[in-house]
């Protein structure tokens, strides 16, 4: 089994590294991930700059490469360039990240485009978070990414399909109390823009805001987080809102 693994923490992140370590006890893993922490940057693609590689080691020794665009670019890169079209991977794997992608996050998220660019192309995709504060112990959700990508080549998955996982960060003395198939809940923040001035004094804004506590809903992806269980949400990039379709044929357009 061939394993591509990106990320949007950065390829020395250590996430990407006790995901690499964990899934090569299954298989022959390939890293291609950014240069740098590329966080919310969603699903954009590298089309006006040149695209720069450097050959990395993970602390595990583990051969990586850093990409210098995003997310989508890495596994684009790595399909295409790293891997090559007649060794494609089995399976495309994002993560860990540091820190939860649940609700609207995934919207925004670096970690969930990077598996969504591996499914457009036709792979088997998971993404994987890990909710929670620094410090970030990953040994768990490395674990069960393992399991679950043994899953997922054994059972597939739908196209146009990638699995989008939660593992909740736990506190000594807590346990994970299982797992779930769930929703995406609502998650909203309160942002703000905190006004600054540079040396020389030109204003600059920087983006902060606190998450809005929402009642999560039942069988959602926050609830499953809040109840110390795994989330594992199938998310389809269909945006096509297919109840609307006959009321706006209704329209007096032409």
């Amino acid at each position: 089994m061939k394993i591509l693994i990106s990320n949007d923490d950065g390829v020395l992140a250590p996430g990407i590294a006790a995901v690499a370590a964990s899934l090569q006890t299954i298989g022959e893993v390939f890293v291609v991930a950014p240069d740098r922490q590329r966080s919310a940057a969603g699903h954009g693609i590298t089309l006006h700059k040149p695209l720069y590689v450097d050959e990395k080691t993970l602390p595990n020794g583990i051969r990586a490469y850093g990409v210098s665009g995003t997310p989508a670019d890495c596994v684009k890169f790595g399909i295409d360039q790293i891997m090559g079209p007649a060794n494609k991977p089995d399976i495309v794997v994002s993560g860990i990240n540091a820190g939860p992608n649940l609700g609207s996050d995934v919207m925004y998220s670096g970690t969930v485009s990077a598996a969504i660019e591996g499914a457009i192309q036709g792979i088997p995709s998971i993404a994987v978070s890990l909710c929670g504060h620094a410090p970030y112990d990953f040994t768990h959700a490395a674990t069960f990414t393992a399991t679950l990508v043994q899953e997922v080549m054994k059972n597939g998955l739908l196209a146009d399909t990638v699995l989008n996982v939660n593992v909740p960060a736990l506190k000594e003395g807590q346990t994970i109390q299982g797992t779930r198939i769930t929703t995406l809940g609502t998650r909203r923040y309160h942002n703000e823009y905190d006004k600054r001035v540079n040396p020389r004094g030109v204003d600059y804004y920087w983006l902060a805001g606190e998450l809005m506590d929402l009642h999560p809903e039942q069988g959602s992806d926050i609830e499953a987080i809040k109840e110390k269980h795994i989330s594992v949400s199938p998310l389809h990039f269909d945006f096509t809102n297919r109840k609307l379709i006959d009321a706006l044929k209704g329209w007096t357009l032409d």
